[in-house]
């Protein structure tokens, strides 16, 4: 879930990839949650949007390019979108236009493919790759989620994580960091799963495997 504030207004909203009838139920429980920051307030718009956090099996056709969430571009774990909606769209821009040769030709598919596109993978594709990883461990059960939550104590965690984030790819590699992190995961994974309370059931297997 999340609150966002913007100009005049708050936007209160909620994501799931599995149990999406009960997504009313979502948004009840964060505003509930939100309490006192938007208490007394209005709603004035309620919207949904599908969240496209999987890589379109075909970015180019022809001379039309997809950039943005238009390709797939939404990470996982965070729903980050904006930053690789545009900096996609910048990329493409600038490789199509350097095709054309300042106007003298019009690029093809194939070559938008090995510039554009190969680009962009290159750059942002191991940070699609291990947000991939890290919301099948730690966002499929309450007992991944509360090891997660116990992680995020480590000062290291926290730095990888905000470097990540305001570089929009994977930091780290300090790698005796990274190997007491995996032993740190190990063991949260393992007390999380002792303490959590079960998930609580429901019957939506169609949804489910969507």
């Amino acid at each position: 879930g999340w609150v966002f504030p913007k100009y005049d207004h708050v936007g209160v909203g909620t994501g799931t990839v599995v149990n999406r009838p009960a997504i009313k139920q979502y948004q009840k429980a964060i505003r509930d949650r939100a309490g006192d920051k938007i208490a007394g307030g209005k709603i004035i718009k309620v919207e949904a949007h599908p969240i496209p956090e999987h890589y379109r099996p075909r970015r180019v056709q022809g001379r039309m390019a997809l950039v943005g969430d238009a390709a797939g571009y939404v990470t996982k774990c965070s729903g980050e979108g904006i930053y690789f909606a545009a900096k996609s769209g910048r990329m493409a821009a600038e490789a199509i236009v350097k095709l054309m040769e300042g106007g003298k030709r019009l690029p093809t598919q194939t070559e938008i493919e090995r510039t554009y596109i190969a680009d962009y993978d290159k750059l942002y594709g191991p940070t699609y790759t291990v947000l991939d990883i890290l919301q099948k461990v730690f966002y499929s059960n309450n007992g991944a989620r509360e090891a997660f939550v116990e992680l995020c104590n480590s000062k290291y965690v926290q730095q990888v994580t905000f470097d990540s984030y305001l570089y929009k790819k994977v930091q780290g590699n300090n790698p005796l960091d990274d190997l007491k992190l995996l032993g740190e995961t190990i063991g949260c994974l393992i007390k999380g799963y002792a303490i959590a309370e079960p998930d609580a059931e429901f019957s939506n297997p169609v949804e489910s495997l969507k």
